[in-house]
Protein backbone atom coordinates (compact mmCIF):
# COMPACT_ATOMS: atom_id res chain seq x y z
CA UNK A 1 0.00 0.00 0.00
CA UNK A 2 1.57 3.27 -1.00
CA UNK A 3 2.38 5.73 1.71
CA UNK A 4 -0.32 8.14 -0.19
CA UNK A 5 -3.29 5.54 0.74
CA UNK A 6 -2.08 4.77 4.27
CA UNK A 7 -1.98 8.48 5.03
CA UNK A 8 -5.82 8.84 3.91
CA UNK A 9 -6.42 5.67 5.77
CA UNK A 10 -5.90 7.35 8.91
CA UNK A 11 -7.40 10.65 8.11
CA UNK A 12 -10.87 8.64 7.70
CA UNK A 13 -10.55 6.44 10.76
CA UNK A 14 -9.48 8.88 12.78
CA UNK A 15 -12.27 11.47 11.49
CA UNK A 16 -14.49 8.54 12.09
CA UNK A 17 -13.52 7.66 15.61
CA UNK A 18 -13.29 11.65 16.80
CA UNK A 19 -17.39 11.88 15.11
CA UNK A 20 -18.66 8.94 17.44
CA UNK A 21 -16.52 10.58 20.67
CA UNK A 22 -18.05 13.88 20.01
CA UNK A 23 -21.70 12.80 20.26
CA UNK A 24 -20.52 11.03 23.95
CA UNK A 25 -18.96 14.43 24.30
CA UNK A 26 -22.33 16.22 23.89
CA UNK A 27 -20.67 18.61 21.16
CA UNK A 28 -20.39 18.92 18.01
CA UNK A 29 -17.78 18.00 15.10
CA UNK A 30 -15.82 20.99 13.52
CA UNK A 31 -17.41 23.30 10.97
CA UNK A 32 -16.05 23.58 7.64
CA UNK A 33 -13.21 26.12 7.40
CA UNK A 34 -14.24 29.70 7.74
CA UNK A 35 -13.38 32.92 6.34
CA UNK A 36 -9.62 33.49 8.17
CA UNK A 37 -9.86 37.28 7.57
CA UNK A 38 -7.63 39.12 9.99
CA UNK A 39 -5.31 36.52 10.79
CA UNK A 40 -2.33 37.30 12.56
CA UNK A 41 0.12 35.28 10.38
CA UNK A 42 -0.13 33.17 7.44
CA UNK A 43 -0.31 29.60 8.27
CA UNK A 44 0.19 26.66 5.11
CA UNK A 45 -2.47 23.85 4.94
CA UNK A 46 -0.02 21.68 2.57
CA UNK A 47 0.66 18.12 4.25
CA UNK A 48 4.10 16.43 4.53
CA UNK A 49 7.96 17.91 4.86
CA UNK A 50 7.04 20.78 2.57
CA UNK A 51 4.27 22.40 5.00
CA UNK A 52 5.85 25.46 6.97
CA UNK A 53 4.65 28.38 9.42
CA UNK A 54 5.10 31.65 8.68
CA UNK A 55 7.45 33.80 10.33
CA UNK A 56 7.94 33.84 14.40
CA UNK A 57 7.20 36.38 16.76
CA UNK A 58 9.38 36.62 20.06
CA UNK A 59 8.34 37.61 23.53
CA UNK A 60 10.09 37.93 26.33
CA UNK A 61 8.28 35.69 29.27
CA UNK A 62 10.19 35.24 32.18
CA UNK A 63 13.64 33.90 32.34
CA UNK A 64 13.38 33.16 27.72
CA UNK A 65 12.81 35.08 25.21
CA UNK A 66 10.38 32.90 23.67
CA UNK A 67 9.89 32.00 19.94
CA UNK A 68 6.43 31.53 19.09
CA UNK A 69 3.69 31.35 16.22
CA UNK A 70 0.90 33.41 16.48
CA UNK A 71 -1.95 32.65 14.24
CA UNK A 72 -5.62 33.47 13.65
CA UNK A 73 -7.58 36.38 14.35
CA UNK A 74 -6.54 38.33 17.32
CA UNK A 75 -10.28 38.39 18.78
CA UNK A 76 -10.40 34.62 18.30
CA UNK A 77 -10.52 32.47 21.33
CA UNK A 78 -6.95 31.15 22.25
CA UNK A 79 -6.03 27.82 21.75
CA UNK A 80 -1.71 27.02 23.03
CA UNK A 81 -0.38 23.72 21.58
CA UNK A 82 2.38 22.49 23.62
CA UNK A 83 4.52 20.16 21.82
CA UNK A 84 7.32 17.17 23.60
CA UNK A 85 10.50 15.81 23.23
CA UNK A 86 11.49 15.26 20.74
CA UNK A 87 9.61 17.15 18.47
CA UNK A 88 8.45 20.43 17.52
CA UNK A 89 5.88 23.13 16.59
CA UNK A 90 5.50 21.54 13.15
CA UNK A 91 3.71 18.61 15.00
CA UNK A 92 0.82 21.36 14.78
CA UNK A 93 1.78 22.10 11.53
CA UNK A 94 -1.78 20.58 10.24
CA UNK A 95 -3.70 21.35 13.04
CA UNK A 96 -3.06 25.30 12.86
CA UNK A 97 -5.17 25.50 9.87
CA UNK A 98 -7.99 23.88 10.69
CA UNK A 99 -8.43 25.76 13.93
CA UNK A 100 -7.41 29.40 12.53
CA UNK A 101 -10.43 27.96 9.71
CA UNK A 102 -12.30 27.58 12.85
CA UNK A 103 -11.97 31.02 14.30
CA UNK A 104 -9.63 30.33 17.08
CA UNK A 105 -6.43 32.39 17.43
CA UNK A 106 -3.88 29.86 17.84
CA UNK A 107 -0.73 30.24 19.74
CA UNK A 108 2.59 27.30 19.41
CA UNK A 109 5.45 27.93 21.44
CA UNK A 110 9.40 26.56 21.26
CA UNK A 111 9.41 24.98 24.70
CA UNK A 112 13.07 26.32 26.77
CA UNK A 113 15.63 24.28 24.85
CA UNK A 114 14.21 24.09 21.41
CA UNK A 115 14.16 26.22 18.32
CA UNK A 116 14.52 29.79 18.55
CA UNK A 117 13.93 30.16 22.27
CA UNK A 118 16.66 30.97 24.25
CA UNK A 119 17.17 32.21 28.12
CA UNK A 120 18.08 35.77 28.74
CA UNK A 121 21.00 34.93 31.49
CA UNK A 122 24.09 32.74 30.84
CA UNK A 123 23.63 32.20 34.72
CA UNK A 124 20.27 30.74 34.71
CA UNK A 125 20.04 27.13 35.46
CA UNK A 126 19.16 25.04 32.39
CA UNK A 127 15.77 23.45 34.32
CA UNK A 128 13.92 20.29 32.72
CA UNK A 129 11.42 20.35 35.28
CA UNK A 130 7.85 19.60 35.31
CA UNK A 131 7.22 23.00 37.24
CA UNK A 132 9.57 25.38 35.75
CA UNK A 133 8.08 24.30 32.24
CA UNK A 134 4.69 24.62 33.30
CA UNK A 135 5.38 28.37 34.64
CA UNK A 136 7.43 28.86 31.47
CA UNK A 137 3.79 29.02 29.60
CA UNK A 138 1.64 31.30 32.70
CA UNK A 139 4.97 33.35 31.95
CA UNK A 140 4.14 33.64 28.30
CA UNK A 141 0.42 33.93 28.99
CA UNK A 142 1.44 37.13 30.91
CA UNK A 143 3.50 38.44 27.92
CA UNK A 144 0.84 38.28 25.83
CA UNK A 145 -1.81 39.55 27.84
CA UNK A 146 -3.76 36.71 27.97
CA UNK A 147 -5.90 35.97 30.66
CA UNK A 148 -7.57 32.45 29.59
CA UNK A 149 -6.58 30.09 27.40
CA UNK A 150 -7.73 26.33 25.90
CA UNK A 151 -4.14 24.35 26.06
CA UNK A 152 -3.65 20.91 24.14
CA UNK A 153 -0.39 18.92 24.15
CA UNK A 154 1.55 15.73 23.80
CA UNK A 155 4.08 14.27 25.98
CA UNK A 156 6.33 17.27 27.52
CA UNK A 157 3.17 19.37 26.48
CA UNK A 158 0.67 17.33 27.76
CA UNK A 159 1.95 17.46 31.23
CA UNK A 160 2.91 21.42 30.99
CA UNK A 161 -0.61 21.74 30.04
CA UNK A 162 -1.91 19.25 32.38
CA UNK A 163 -0.11 20.87 35.61
CA UNK A 164 -1.80 24.44 34.44
CA UNK A 165 -4.89 23.40 34.72
CA UNK A 166 -4.51 21.49 38.20
CA UNK A 167 -2.84 24.30 39.70
CA UNK A 168 -4.11 27.36 37.58
CA UNK A 169 -8.13 26.17 36.43
CA UNK A 170 -8.41 29.99 36.39
CA UNK A 171 -6.16 30.66 33.11
CA UNK A 172 -7.12 27.35 31.73
CA UNK A 173 -10.58 27.29 29.73
CA UNK A 174 -10.07 23.29 28.41
CA UNK A 175 -7.77 20.86 28.42
CA UNK A 176 -6.51 18.52 25.63
CA UNK A 177 -4.38 15.97 26.13
CA UNK A 178 -2.64 12.98 24.84
CA UNK A 179 -2.26 9.92 26.70
CA UNK A 180 -4.10 11.61 30.02
CA UNK A 181 -3.02 12.36 33.25
CA UNK A 182 0.77 12.68 33.44
CA UNK A 183 1.96 14.94 36.75
CA UNK A 184 4.62 13.35 37.90
CA UNK A 185 6.71 13.33 41.16
CA UNK A 186 9.97 12.53 42.28
CA UNK A 187 8.63 10.15 45.08
CA UNK A 188 6.54 8.31 42.87
CA UNK A 189 9.50 8.42 40.28
CA UNK A 190 11.07 6.06 43.37
CA UNK A 191 9.04 3.00 43.26
CA UNK A 192 10.40 0.75 40.24
CA UNK A 193 8.32 -0.65 37.64
CA UNK A 194 8.22 -4.14 36.27
CA UNK A 195 11.42 -5.17 33.80
CA UNK A 196 9.25 -4.95 30.95
CA UNK A 197 7.88 -1.33 31.88
CA UNK A 198 11.59 -0.37 32.48
CA UNK A 199 12.69 -1.61 29.26
CA UNK A 200 10.51 0.95 27.80
CA UNK A 201 12.62 3.89 29.45
CA UNK A 202 16.29 2.42 28.21
CA UNK A 203 16.75 6.11 27.55
CA UNK A 204 15.99 7.52 30.77
CA UNK A 205 18.56 5.47 32.01
CA UNK A 206 21.24 6.17 29.36
CA UNK A 207 20.85 10.12 30.14
CA UNK A 208 21.59 9.04 33.73
CA UNK A 209 25.09 8.83 32.83
CA UNK A 210 28.03 11.21 31.27
CA UNK A 211 28.03 8.53 28.42
CA UNK A 212 24.34 9.40 27.31
CA UNK A 213 24.89 13.03 27.72
CA UNK A 214 27.83 13.05 25.52
CA UNK A 215 26.02 10.59 23.51
CA UNK A 216 22.86 12.66 22.80
CA UNK A 217 24.77 15.89 22.32
CA UNK A 218 26.62 14.28 19.57
CA UNK A 219 23.63 12.56 17.77
CA UNK A 220 21.20 14.23 18.89
CA UNK A 221 19.46 14.23 15.17
CA UNK A 222 19.98 10.11 15.16
CA UNK A 223 18.58 9.96 19.02
CA UNK A 224 15.20 12.20 17.59
CA UNK A 225 14.85 9.91 14.62
CA UNK A 226 15.08 6.15 16.66
CA UNK A 227 12.73 7.92 19.11
CA UNK A 228 10.29 8.96 16.77
CA UNK A 229 10.26 5.34 14.91
CA UNK A 230 10.29 3.34 18.44
CA UNK A 231 7.42 5.42 19.79
CA UNK A 232 5.67 5.97 16.31
CA UNK A 233 6.10 2.21 14.61
CA UNK A 234 3.91 2.65 11.89
CA UNK A 235 3.92 6.51 11.25
CA UNK A 236 6.01 6.83 7.96
CA UNK A 237 7.33 10.33 7.93
CA UNK A 238 9.78 11.38 5.49
CA UNK A 239 13.43 12.81 5.43
CA UNK A 240 11.82 16.22 4.72
CA UNK A 241 9.52 16.11 7.88
CA UNK A 242 12.25 14.99 10.31
CA UNK A 243 14.53 17.67 9.02
CA UNK A 244 12.11 20.45 9.38
CA UNK A 245 11.75 19.62 13.18
CA UNK A 246 15.39 18.27 13.93
CA UNK A 247 16.33 21.83 13.29
CA UNK A 248 14.52 22.52 16.72
CA UNK A 249 16.99 20.33 18.63
CA UNK A 250 20.63 22.57 17.58
CA UNK A 251 19.45 24.85 20.36
CA UNK A 252 22.24 25.59 22.42
CA UNK A 253 20.32 24.65 25.76
CA UNK A 254 18.52 22.06 24.05
CA UNK A 255 20.66 18.97 25.52
CA UNK A 256 21.00 20.46 28.73
CA UNK A 257 17.11 20.85 29.28
CA UNK A 258 16.76 17.45 28.37
CA UNK A 259 19.42 15.68 30.16
CA UNK A 260 18.32 17.88 33.27
CA UNK A 261 14.43 16.46 32.70
CA UNK A 262 14.95 12.97 32.90
CA UNK A 263 17.78 13.61 35.68
CA UNK A 264 15.18 15.36 37.87
CA UNK A 265 12.95 12.50 37.21
CA UNK A 266 14.83 10.03 38.69
CA UNK A 267 15.88 12.52 41.71
CA UNK A 268 19.84 12.08 39.85
CA UNK A 269 19.41 16.26 39.58
CA UNK A 270 17.95 19.29 41.83
CA UNK A 271 15.23 21.52 40.44
CA UNK A 272 15.12 25.14 41.57
CA UNK A 273 14.19 25.75 45.67
CA UNK A 274 11.52 28.28 43.55
CA UNK A 275 9.45 26.05 42.08
CA UNK A 276 9.48 23.57 45.35
CA UNK A 277 6.18 24.44 46.42
CA UNK A 278 4.42 24.25 43.24
CA UNK A 279 6.13 20.85 43.16
CA UNK A 280 4.98 19.27 46.67
CA UNK A 281 1.46 20.66 45.06
CA UNK A 282 1.56 18.24 41.81
CA UNK A 283 3.16 15.36 44.18
CA UNK A 284 -0.37 15.02 45.70
CA UNK A 285 -1.67 14.74 41.94
CA UNK A 286 -4.50 17.23 42.15
CA UNK A 287 -7.55 16.86 40.43
CA UNK A 288 -7.95 18.48 36.90
CA UNK A 289 -11.32 20.48 37.09
CA UNK A 290 -12.14 21.78 33.53
CA UNK A 291 -13.26 20.39 30.26
CA UNK A 292 -11.36 17.89 28.94
CA UNK A 293 -10.61 15.09 26.37
CA UNK A 294 -7.92 12.70 26.27
CA UNK A 295 -6.64 11.02 23.40
CA UNK A 296 -4.41 7.79 22.66
CA UNK A 297 -3.34 6.62 19.65
CA UNK A 298 -4.12 2.90 18.87
CA UNK A 299 -0.59 2.18 18.05
CA UNK A 300 1.12 4.29 20.82
CA UNK A 301 4.97 2.84 20.65
CA UNK A 302 6.52 5.19 23.56
CA UNK A 303 5.48 4.69 27.71
CA UNK A 304 2.28 5.40 28.59
CA UNK A 305 -0.38 4.76 31.46
CA UNK A 306 -3.75 3.27 30.44
CA UNK A 307 -6.90 5.62 30.41
CA UNK A 308 -8.31 3.39 33.42
CA UNK A 309 -5.40 4.51 35.39
CA UNK A 310 -6.08 8.36 34.98
CA UNK A 311 -10.31 8.69 34.48
CA UNK A 312 -10.64 9.62 38.02
CA UNK A 313 -7.88 12.67 37.77
CA UNK A 314 -10.22 14.22 35.40
CA UNK A 315 -13.86 15.40 37.88
CA UNK A 316 -14.83 17.99 35.52
CA UNK A 317 -16.66 17.32 31.71
CA UNK A 318 -15.05 14.35 30.50
CA UNK A 319 -14.38 11.66 27.66
CA UNK A 320 -11.44 9.84 26.41
CA UNK A 321 -11.12 9.01 22.63
CA UNK A 322 -8.59 6.01 21.34
CA UNK A 323 -7.62 7.32 18.24
CA UNK A 324 -7.13 4.18 15.36
CA UNK A 325 -5.65 3.95 12.10
CA UNK A 326 -1.98 2.91 13.73
CA UNK A 327 -1.70 6.29 15.10
CA UNK A 328 1.57 6.53 17.54
CA UNK A 329 2.90 8.84 20.22
CA UNK A 330 3.18 12.06 18.05
CA UNK A 331 -0.48 12.12 17.43
CA UNK A 332 -1.20 16.04 16.33
CA UNK A 333 1.00 15.48 13.44
CA UNK A 334 -0.03 11.77 12.38
CA UNK A 335 -4.18 12.39 12.93
CA UNK A 336 -4.37 16.26 12.59
CA UNK A 337 -7.97 16.39 12.18
CA UNK A 338 -8.71 14.31 14.78
CA UNK A 339 -6.50 16.32 17.50
CA UNK A 340 -8.19 19.24 16.07
CA UNK A 341 -12.09 18.02 16.40
CA UNK A 342 -11.08 17.45 20.07
CA UNK A 343 -10.16 20.85 20.89
CA UNK A 344 -12.83 22.39 18.85
CA UNK A 345 -15.22 19.70 20.44
CA UNK A 346 -13.91 20.72 24.21
CA UNK A 347 -13.87 24.24 23.60
CA UNK A 348 -17.46 24.38 22.58
CA UNK A 349 -18.74 22.37 25.59
CA UNK A 350 -16.44 24.45 27.92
Amino acid sequence: MSNALIHSRRQLLSVAASAVAAASFGVATPASAQSTSGARRPVSNKAGGGASFGPLAHIVAGPLNVAYLDAGPKTGPVVILLHGWPYDIHAFVDVVPILVGNGFRVVVPYLRGYGETRFLSDDTLRNGQQAALAVDIVDLMDALKIERAHLAGFDWGARTADIIAAQWPQRCISLVSVSGYLIGSQKANETPLPPKAELQWWYQYYFATERGRAGYDKYRAEFARLIWQLASPQWTFDDATFARSAAAFDNPDHVAISIHNYRWRLGLAEGEAKYDDLERKLAAFPAITVPTITLEGDANGAPHPPPASYAKKFTGKYAHRLITGGIGHNLPQEAPQAFATAIIDVAGGG
